[in-house]
């Protein structure tokens, strides 16, 4: 997965962390939990808020 993949991090996400309310994580910690995932293979510094921003839409998404 790189950056870019939103919809597939979204998801990996939510089945890392099902406890987590993702409107109110926080950019920091999402960073950290994308680069922790399994199958991530991108650099910390391709990220912007941008992104993260829209990782988290995904995830909400994906909980509705």
């Amino acid at each position: 997965m790189k950056w870019t993949d939103t919809r597939e991090i979204a998801i990996a996400l939510d089945e890392a962390h099902p406890d987590v309310d993702p409107q109110y994580i926080r950019f920091t910690d999402l960073h950290a939990w994308v680069m922790a995932l399994d199958g991530f293979d991108d650099a910390p510094e391709r990220s912007s808020e941008k992104i993260l921003e829209a990782i988290q839409m995904a995830w909400l998404e994906e909980r509705e």
